[in-house]
């Protein structure tokens, strides 16, 4: 049996060197969903004679010395929010979906450079909440608790990179459905500044919050595959160079800090310790009318995505989960004066963020307020008060949606109940290659670029 590289890195590594077949990984990986999936619902639909033709080729164009970089010959997994040729579109919905003829443009890039896709991974519908339990084709389920979501709405894909069944996942962000999912399965999830990676022929929740991005098991392997999905093409020199200087990271306490369960905030305090120890600088830093995040966010996400299901809705009001119904035709009351307020708060916030990071490399806070909930829960006690799970889970995410700033979720180790904590990093706008360099330079400090904690493949 093929064991299945800890990282990309390393399996395209081995592939370069011959040392590993596109083909026999690529069945490892399928294996691996055979034997998973059903007890898991990480995939929707699974490629396997197509993935394997795609190895096969990818096995006999390295052999011919046409090796097209380090995602040539690597099993991944593609959201079903985005389109793949010949694949149905389903956005985990009952609501009819869309048969993709061509493929997204970033699965496009994927393919040129070299990436086996090896199925559509299982989603929050229409991505539209934190939980990936509202799916038609059944709940997500946690890798290490099947009993606890593991988050959303790219909860599948999460999943699929910690069981090996993919050695990376593309997933969509429009509130934290990259780094939520991430930060609960204790893998790497970047979400690069808005717009730098197409949103083409990708089913939108909201057109101006909407972001595509790589979930990995390290940060090495996110930039890897960050430009395979930007460019179609990479090379290891893409991967994130080593600083020769330490960070200065930005702690926006204010807000961000009031509402987090004890072993968050416990290990965000071992990194920070760890962090210190290394010789990098710290400081307080604010972020100015952050505590008005989820009303500007509400403000656009609700009436953006009630204009695109408007006719899907009108069609099919009775194949939507109910509470994603619920979601939709709330936007359908927000005014537009709401909207216009909301538009211009937003470009105020984004301001706010800009300000907090002036003579820092990133800022640094948590990734989710607490652990993986359990499945069906509506709400979680976080320091003795009970809290909307959806409220929370988005908490700390959000802003930088409205504000379009790259962040990324890297896992810092496990609470007392076995579950990960994640921190998350902000960078400028702009700025995403800078970040995860600066990602890894803490990753390396605080797990010693260990990657993944939610699980192991094998």
């Amino acid at each position: 049996m093929t064991t299945i590289p800890s990282s990309l890195a390393d399996a395209a590594g081995l592939i370069e060197r011959r040392e590993l077949s596109p083909v026999e990984l690529t069945r490892a990986c399928l294996d691996r969903i055979a034997a998973r999936n059903d007890a898991l619902r990480a995939f929707i639909s699974v490629r396997e004679k197509e993935a394997m033709a795609e190895a096969a080729r990818a096995e006999a164009e390295i052999a011919r010395n046409a090796y097209r970089g380090p995602l040539h010959g690597i099993p991944i997994s593609i959201k079903d929010l985005v389109d793949v040729a010949g694949t149905a579109t389903t956005s985990g919905s009952a609501v009819p979906p869309r048969h993709a003829t061509y493929d997204a443009h970033v699965v496009a890039n994927l393919r040129r450079a070299g990436a086996i896709i090896v199925g559509k991974t299982n989603l929050h519908e229409f991505a539209f909440g934190t939980t990936s339990d509202e799916t038609a084709f059944g709940a997500v389920r946690h890798p290490l608790d099947p009993a606890r979501s593991p988050g959303g709405s790219s909860g599948g894909a999460a999943v699929a990179v910690v069981e090996g069944m993919c050695l990376g996942s593309l997933g969509t962000d429009t509130g934290g459905s990259i780094r939520i999912p991430s930060a609960a399965c204790g893998i790497t999830g970047l979400k690069p500044t808005l717009g730098e990676i197409s949103c083409e022929d990708v089913v939108p929740l909201s057109t101006t919050l909407d972001h595509v991005g790589p979930m990995t098991r390290t940060v090495e392997d996110a930039a890897i595959l960050y430009t395979g999905m930007r460019d179609g093409a990479v090379t290891l020199d893409d991967r994130p160079p080593a600083l020769d200087a330490p960070v200065w990271l930005g702690v926006p306490t204010a807000y961000f800090f009031d509402k987090l369960d004890a072993d968050v905030r416990a290990r965000f305090d071992d990194a920070l310790t760890a962090l210190r120890r290394g010789g990098h600088g710290l400081q307080d830093v604010a972020i100015a009318h952050a505590e008005r995040t989820a009303e500007v966010y509400l403000h656009i996400v609700l009436p953006e995505a009630a204009w695109y299901h408007a006719p899907l809705l009108a069609a099919h009001p009775d194949r939507y989960s109910p509470g994603v119904r619920l979601r939709l035709e709330m936007g359908g009351y927000i005014l537009a004066e709401d909207y216009a307020r909301a538009m211009h708060a937003r470009a105020a916030l984004r301001r706010a963020v800009d300000r907090a990071l002036e003579g820092v490399d990133a800022l640094l806070l948590p990734t989710l307020a607490i652990a993986a909930p359990p499945i069906g829960e509506a709400s979680v006690a976080v320091e003795g008060v009970q809290e909307p799970v959806r409220a929370i889970m988005l908490r700390l995410t959000q802003l930088f949606n409205v504000t379009g700033h790259p962040a990324i979720a890297i896992p810092c180790g496990a609470g007392r109940d076995g579950l990960p904590r994640s921190l998350q990093l902000v960078g400028h706008r702009g700025g995403t290659e800078r970040l995860l360099a600066v990602a890894a330079a803490v990753a390396r400090q605080i797990t010693g670029g260990a990657g993944s904690v939610g699980g192991g493949v094998g």
